[in-house]
């Protein structure tokens, strides 16, 4: 279960402290220049809304509509995010439409995880979903490493299997052998934060 985060916008529709993404996020998509950031109390938030926002503190939702043609991402794809309480901790992992933000799929909370293996997981689920759906679409994932690891057919965690992990691993060995036995005929794509905004499969608990 992800801890409870509170929003400050010091720049959006509405400025304050907000107690959720969602209403934080109906304060900033879209809003250009838009500033915000997450706080794991009540008090830090209330405190940093008084003294203002710090540079590159927050990562801003970016008008893809504004950047020049080439420098866009190709919406007609799907985006995977994983989401991770802890490293490690209770991980989860889901894929969307870039275009519309559609959920297409969405794992269960696995204990004792990592971001990395979720974001892992999440493409070689993707690849294996597009498949039986007889789709061909580019796949945005916002980490490089997992995208290492699908090419090399294998995670490389560090993580040590244990009781309460034992599921997820069961997950992993799957997913290699998925890759070991199909081929990959899609481009995987690092999706360009710094550019683009947050990926459109995120969680939303910054």
């Amino acid at each position: 279960m992800a801890k409870k985060k509170f929003y400050v916008v010091w720049t959006g529709r509405k400025t304050g402290v907000f107690d959720s993404w969602k209403e934080c996020e109906q304060m900033v998509s879209g809003y250009e220049g838009a500033r915000f950031k997450s706080f794991p109390t009540l008090g830090e938030a209330e405190d940093a809304l008084i003294a203002g926002p710090q540079a590159k503190e927050e990562i801003p939702i970016i008008r893809l509509e504004k950047l020049p043609e080439h420098k866009r991402p190709n919406t007609n794809s799907i985006s995977v995010d994983a989401a991770c309480s802890g490293n490690p901790g209770d991980m989860e992992y889901r894929g969307v439409f870039t275009d519309t933000g559609t959920e297409l799929f969405r794992s269960k909370v696995y204990k004792m995880g990592t971001n990395n293996i979720g974001e892992f997981l999440a493409i070689v689920h993707c690849l294996a979903w597009q498949q039986k759906k007889k789709l061909v679409l580019p796949i945005y994932t916002d980490s490089k490493t997992a995208i290492s690891w699908v090419k090399a057919g294998q995670t490389r965690t560090k993580l040590l299997p244990s009781s309460k992990n034992t599921e997820l691993f069961i997950l992993i060995e799957r997913a290699e052998v998925w890759l070991k036995n199909n081929k990959i005929h899609v481009p995987l794509i690092k999706w360009d934060t710094e550019n683009w905004g947050e990926i459109p499969a995120d969680f939303g608990r910054k």
